[in-house]
């Protein structure tokens, strides 16, 4: 007799296999699903929010094609500050938007899950639904988890745990320097570095911390300058945009022989600012990879060829996976009740099995170590028309780097 476990097991494959061949059974084939993109569409970072917005309303096209539910996605600016985010939520609800979408900075992050949540109390039967696919804040799916936020990339902490253990299996890594932006994604980084590898890496000396202005920093040659007086071997940054090329271009300039430990390398402009420096010194640690192959290869071309730039966030395909099969098991395009069933549902995404834990709502997903360097047979993809791209060094299972979390949820009765 079949265990309920297995049961329940082949339940979600039939429902998944309905799903990938584009059976709309389940989902409200015709109806509309509205999403606010809330992020920077304007200002020092508005690059990284026009190639995040481009990303969200291709995956929306292909998502609708496949499954019949009809998405639409469109951009409010919110110049990456908090109180704008909010001034542009109050007019995404004033338009009837009920599902909100934001990733850029982890205050504006904080700001929402406040807001929808309070928004949320107040008007039943018109609640918002917050996909978080980059602002990487531990607390936001811990003292701040909200059961109207889910966040689909892996947080500073899961981050920092896989790549404390990329560091332990290289020998070279002997002296670390933090450096980040001066709010709470840059400080948790810091934070973070700073513990685990204590805990993992009791050998590795942390020589400097620096927190900087966040999109303020023209010129990044005095801070360079300190790194090198510490004889630092490796940089670990958190920081992404402006903030990161800047750095970047300044370590060059200044001949800094380090290696780079970063999240963000591989987003839209970065690898132009690297260009052919550094190659096998700059490394990322994130849910992808330039030649990935399967689902990210076919959308990162089609993504290239429709907007002629590359396609660099691939959480955005984490959420319309999980979108699709939620409003398929939910049989509604309704936001609570997708809601209720995104908690605890595994699907194959891009990069294989992921799971939206039902604790805190935090993907459980693997990560991807990969290294800078020259394009080859096994690597082809030219990124950014660089003649360079991002080769997979080591992929760590979801295992490696989920975190406990001391979420409390709050659900709707």
């Amino acid at each position: 007799m079949a265990t309920r476990r297995s049961l329940a097991l082949t339940t979600l494959t039939m429902g998944a296999a309905l799903l990938l061949h584009g059976g709309v059974a389940f989902a409200q084939a015709g109806e509309t699903v509205k999403i606010a993109f809330i992020d920077p569409q304007s200002g020092p970072f508005a690059n990284i929010g026009q190639n995040i917005l481009r990303t969200f309303q291709l995956a929306a096209e292909r998502s609708s094609a496949k499954t019949g539910v009809k998405y639409e996605v469109t951009a409010f600016d919110n110049k990456a500050s908090p109180q704008e985010t909010l001034n542009v939520l109050k007019a995404a609800i004033d338009q009837g938007y009920r599902y909100v979408a934001q990733g850029n900075g982890s205050g504006a992050a904080a700001a929402l899950i406040d807001a929808i949540n309070n928004h949320n109390e107040r008007n039943p039967g018109k609640e918002l639904v917050y996909f978080n696919y980059a602002a990487v804040d531990p607390e936001l799916t811990n003292a701040k988890c909200s059961f109207w936020h889910f966040r689909f990339d892996a947080d500073t902490s899961m981050k920092m745990e896989a790549m404390v253990t990329a560091m332990t299996e290289d020998p070279t890594v002997k002296k670390v320097y933090v450096i980040g932006q001066n709010y709470a994604h840059g400080q948790q980084v810091a934070q973070y570095t700073k513990e685990i590898i204590k805990r993992k890496a009791p050998n590795v000396q942390v020589v400097g911390d620096e927190l900087h202005p966040i999109g303020q920093v023209k010129d990044f040659a005095p801070y360079i300058a300190k790194i090198k007086q510490s004889g630092a071997d490796t940089v670990v940054t958190g920081n992404w945009g402006q903030d990161l090329s800047l750095l970047i271009k300044a370590a060059k300039d200044a001949g800094l022989d380090a290696k780079w430990y970063t999240y963000y390398a591989g987003a839209q402009g970065t690898p132009t600012a690297i260009g052919n420096a550094l190659s096998g010194k700059i490394t990322t640690m994130y849910g992808s990879y330039s030649n990935l192959p399967g689902d990210y290869t076919a959308f990162r071309d089609a993504f290239k060829a429709k907007y002629k730039q590359d396609f660099s966030t691939s959480t955005v395909l984490h959420v319309f996976a999980v979108l699709d099969a939620a409003i398929a098991k939910a049989k509604s395009t309704d936001p609570v009740k997708v809601a209720r069933a995104m908690e605890g549902l595994t699907v194959r995404s891009y990069a294989g099995e992921v799971t939206m834990r039902a604790a805190d709502h935090q993907l459980q997903q693997p990560l991807f170590f990969a290294t800078w360097q020259k394009t080859d047979a096994k690597n082809p993809y030219n990124v950014e028309d660089t003649g360079n791209t991002f080769a997979l060094t080591k992929m760590y299972p979801s295992y490696v780097s989920s975190t406990p979390t001391s979420c409390q949820m709050k659900r709707p009765s």
